[in-house]
């Protein structure tokens, strides 16, 4: 056996000890919509993820038994050569070969959210790899029948490529050194861990900031520049960290802030913060591109747990109203509207590695994209036009109470709340991903508290970015905020352990929430005021971590 040979089958018990398999029950799909919907509602297209050559758990933890299998049209051929499929590598043209079977994608040029190249550049090719991941399993059955032409000959299939890249011998090293969850005792050390394990597709995406990141860190450093005011001799026993969300009740003052692209880090994507979520008692809002299917989520949500679903504004507001109706009818409790990236900002390090990429695509003559990372492609069919006047139409088409998240400012929450009568906002930079020196929502908080604190009084505030501690939380809750989320942490988790990593971020949270509150002398989130907080106007200076 070779060492490339030895080093898969390494980690591949490796990642079967880790990772939960593959367990989801098997759903027919819903019934078929159009096209474009289907595509913009179940996450990301087809090819973003040029040079994806990474170990991929997806592939390596699904028995071959249980991979799904699209039928096959009647009219289809018994078997279709790789030869063949390879002629088919043009606009003209276009063939794709997804899990063994071939699709001819050429009519799918014309209107594909993310452009046509997104395709090409994997044309007359087996596009499995970068398809997989990203994509939830029942999206193929929304193209018509005769785009699916039948099985590829297997016989007529290049070798598998046995020797391993150095991202993949790195991530299959470090996964071999990993410790249990409970060797995380901060959510800074599951970051930590993360970098380690995760691919470097994975880690860019999630890690990537807009230009200089000065926003990024700022998220996080505003919340040293408040200092608690303690109350002692209270009896403190006895707590409760119990609140609610929209009326959604939720047994902590926090909640998993809508994310694309789970299965970058685990085959069940997710679906292990569903799982995770629901066993403690929290909400989570699911991404417009989460890349596990609607139907995939429902099957494990308990049956007391609420789900919102979060959306960008598509091009198309037939697509729109679909996307909502769907939301509604599949249970989703409440809407949460984006409206931070009406264009995708500058993220360097996703780029960078798309840029990397892209030099493998020029040397083997299938450069076709601007190299501008996943991003940008998953961006594509967003509205830039969208606006306020927008708000009392998604009013007309859905009874579900809806969120703004991404106010940045007074008077845009002013608008949203005492204007246009939204249920709550969330104050929010998208992470620091899109405007570089755009204010951290604690400081957006901080400004609204001294300026409307009536809003605050009279209505839901959340707030999202930079959360890395459970005295972050409390900070937040002093100044009038209802809830915070928190994105990233939950991604890095379920990259590193699955579901038992976003279980871990929940107790840490959980633990360090409930001993800030002993230690301020309050017995419920409800006692969280301004009094206990106190802002001190300095340079927090460099973070010194032990």
């Amino acid at each position: 056996m070779s060492l490339a040979s030895r080093v898969v089958k390494q980690a591949v018990r490796e990642w079967r000890h880790g990772c939960r398999s593959l367990h989801s029950k098997t759903i027919a799909p819903a019934q078929r919509r159009p096209v474009l919907a289907a595509l913009v509602s179940g996450g990301v297209v087809l090819g973003v993820y040029a040079g994806y050559t990474s170990l991929s758990p997806v592939q390596l933890d699904t028995p071959a038994s249980r991979k799904k299998k699209t039928k096959q049209s009647p009219n289809a051929p018994k078997y279709i050569s790789y030869e063949e499929v390879q002629k088919h590598n043009t606009p003209e043209s276009c063939w794709v070969i997804i899990d063994g079977q071939v699709y001819d994608a050429t009519s799918v040029l014309r209107w594909h959210p993310a452009g046509p190249n997104v395709i090409l550049k994997h044309s007359g090719q087996d596009a499995t790899k970068a398809f997989v991941p990203a994509h939830p399993p029942n999206i193929l059955s929304h193209l018509p029948p005769e785009a699916h032409l039948g099985p590829v000959d297997p016989e007529t299939m290049p070798k598998e490529r046995v020797e391993l890249t150095p991202d993949e011998i790195r991530v299959a090293e470090a996964r071999k050194a990993l410790p249990p969850p409970s060797a995380a005792l901060n959510l800074y050390d599951i970051e930590q861990f993360a970098e380690k394990v995760m691919t470097a597709t994975a880690w860019a995406y999630y890690r990537s900031t807009a230009d200089d990141e000065n926003t990024y860190w700022e998220n996080s450093d505003a919340y040293r520049r408040f200092w608690f005011r303690p109350r002692v001799l209270r009896k403190i026993s006895h707590i409760s960290t119990a609140t609610t969300m929209v009326g959604l009740p939720t047994s902590l003052p926090i909640y998993i802030s809508p994310s694309a692209l789970a299965r970058l880090g685990h085959p069940d994507g997710e679906m292990n913060m569903v799982r995770a979520a629901g066993e403690a008692g929290i909400t989570q809002g699911i991404s417009h591109h989460a890349s596990c299917s609607t139907e995939e989520i429902m099957s494990v949500k308990s049956s007391q747990q609420d789900l919102m679903y979060q959306m960008y504004m598509p091009k198309d507001r037939n697509a729109a109203k679909d996307l909502i109706k769907k939301a509604e009818r599949a249970g989703y409790k409440a809407l949460i509207l984006t409206v931070d990236t009406a264009v995708t900002g500058k993220r360097e390090l996703d780029m960078r590695l798309k840029q990397s990429s892209m030099n493998v695509a020029v040397a083997t003559g299938k450069a076709t994209v601007d190299g501008l990372g996943i991003a940008h492609s998953i961006g594509f069919a967003k509205d830039p036009d969208v606006c306020w006047d927008d708000i009392p139409w998604i009013r007309s088409v859905t009874r579900l109470p809806l969120i703004i998240k991404g106010i940045q400012s007074v008077e845009d929450a002013e608008l949203a709340l005492d204007k246009y009568k939204v249920d709550a906002i969330v104050l929010s930079n998208h992470g620091g991903r899109q405007l570089d020196y755009a204010p951290a929502p604690l400081t957006v908080l901080h400004e609204l508290h001294e300026r409307r604190p009536d809003l605050l009084r009279k209505h839901e505030v959340y707030i999202d970015g930079g959360i890395r501690r459970g005295t972050d939380v409390l900070k937040a809750l002093c100044l009038g905020a209802r809830a915070v989320g928190l994105g990233r942490p939950f991604l890095y988790a379920n990259g590193v352990w699955g579901e038992e990593g976003c279980r871990r971020v929940i107790q840490i949270l959980r633990e360090e929430i409930e001993t800030g509150m002993r230690l301020l002398g309050v017995t419920s989130v409800d006692q969280l005021t301004p009094d206990l907080i106190r802002y001190v106007d300095r340079d927090p200076g460099p973070r010194r971590r032990s």
